[in-house]
């Protein structure tokens, strides 16, 4: 693994330096190294790593990919059955290299797989992939140049490192010879402790958990003027969670990036301390350092300038491909051209995200991305969330119908239908609104479309039906 070459670097150049921390405890460069060193003769070539954060994890993680060895990182929080399951067909099917109980902590061959990547799952079984050495490399090399990650920063990632957004941080981080910091769970409390009382200088988080952030924290007066950068994935932020995070973070660039777990980075864009954000924008930036983009069709060919169709990426950063549960639609490759089926379009100032074909509303012939109503919506004066959905409809096949969180008071479906006058073709515009008492999100902070219509259906408590 590309970083365990520079644990070694670190632990000689400054073996008292804090390389990880967890919630309290740290582990020095040295420590780091030494732990791990020892860990590498009894670790297997291949290794189901399920655990909270922990120091300890950073410590078996490093020796579970030494030398020819592979990872597997499975979730604490999944089934017990699912994880039986998922660490069965990781034994089966991943390739086993030999290695020797005294090859020490060091890096494996550039082009050998590394890591076994799992796309998220709670009941049906994750999608299983595999990562070479190289690819993390370069991915590395290409998210500190787009980043401006320094060796004096300190990275806070707030989510479990068995999430594929945390689990880079912390590679980064080795790689780069910055300090990396997590907790052993999301407490908002806690996060903004650790701000104020261990110079966090850079975030590392999803859009849900920066708005809980910035909003509890501007209330309760958290310093966050310490903060250089803050890196958002997962969906794009909207204007509400921007302005926060902003007001909470003045000095902070905000970056928010486009990627997949199996095709790393795509593009990103980078919101300097006193920029406005475009409004309601789709954009998400210029195609990352090595990054080459295409927009193309089903069969893979180019679409015209402006036109919509499959996010492509070119670039040494994508994965291996599958070692299980690929039906031959969820990673596809055109002549060299990748895409996990996103759609988008390229305009004059960058890519722009509509989402994934499966959450397309078809409503009455159209084709409408709920990402572009969302991001309309929150917009719009008085509402601090939403969600939008497609939901069955005996005239149109589906209708668009829309969950809203305000930001204070009330707010009627009148507000939200002139709110959106100039902001939202006439035929993407909801039929319904919902108000709703809190977003609906998964266990891993995202916003759940699906959770919105079964609320709807069951009339769930937190989800009232907005007249007139």
């Amino acid at each position: 693994m590309p970083f365990l070459d520079r644990i070694q670097r670190w632990a000689d150049d400054r073996p008292d330096d804090t390389a990880v921390a967890v919630a309290g405890s740290r582990l020095s460069w040295a420590d780091l190294r030494d732990q791990a060193a020892a860990l590498v003769p009894h670790t297997p070539s291949v290794t189901t790593l399920c655990e909270t954060n922990s120091t300890g994890f950073a410590v078996k993680f490093a020796a579970a990919v030494s030398g020819q060895r592979q990872c597997a990182v499975l979730d604490p929080a999944w089934p017990a059955h699912l994880q039986d399951d998922i660490a069965g067909r990781v034994a089966a099917t991943a390739r086993a290299a030999a290695v020797a109980a005294e090859d020490g902590l060091v890096d494996g061959p550039p082009g050998s797989p590394f890591l076994i990547g799992l796309t998220s799952g709670t009941t049906s079984v994750p999608k299983a992939f595999t990562r070479s050495r190289r690819s993390w490399q370069q991915s590395f090399d290409a998210s500190i140049e787009f980043f401006g990650l320094r060796q004096d920063d300190v990275t806070l990632a707030v989510g479990p490192l068995a999430a594929s957004l945390n689990l880079y941080a912390l590679a980064e981080c080795l790689y780069a010879g910055s300090e990396f910091q997590t907790l052993e769970q999301f407490d908002v409390g806690d996060v903004h402790a650790a701000i104020t009382h261990d110079h966090v200088t850079r975030l590392v988080l999803v859009p849900t958990m920066l708005r809980m952030l910035s909003e509890r924290g501007l209330t309760g007066c958290v310093d966050a003027s310490g903060i250089r950068s803050i890196i958002c994935a997962g969906s794009k932020l909207d204007a509400r969670t921007l302005e926060a995070a902003r007001r909470w973070a003045p000095n902070a660039t905000i970056y928010e990036y486009y990627g997949a777990s199996e095709l790393s980075f795509v593009s990103g864009a980078g919101l300097g301390a006193g920029r406005p954000p475009a409004v309601g924008s789709t954009c998400i930036g210029r195609p990352f350092p090595g990054a080459e983009v295409s927009i193309r069709d089903d069969a893979g060919r180019p679409v015209p300038d402006g036109g919509y169709g499959n996010i492509c990426v070119r670039s040494g950063m994508v994965s291996d491909g599958y070692l299980w549960g690929d039906d031959g639609q969820a990673l596809r490759c055109f002549d060299g051209w990748y895409t996990v089926g996103d759609q988008g379009y390229l305009g004059p100032d960058g890519l722009h995200i509509l989402g994934r074909r499966a959450d397309m509303i078809l409503t009455a012939g159209r084709n409408v991305y709920p990402h572009e109503v969302e991001l309309a919506l929150s917009a719009v004066p008085g509402v601090s969330a939403a969600i939008a959905a497609g939901m069955p409809d005996d005239l149109r096949g589906q209708k668009v119908v829309a969950g809203v969180v305000p930001s204070h008071g009330g707010i009627t479906a009148t507000q939200l239908r002139a709110g959106l006058e100039d902001i939202l073709a006439r035929d993407k515009r909801p039929l319904q609104y919902f108000i709703l008492a809190e977003l609906p999100v998964t266990d891993r902070g995202k916003v759940s479309r699906n959770l919105l219509l079964d609320w709807i259906a069951t009339r769930d408590p937190r989800v009232r039906n907005l007249a007139g």
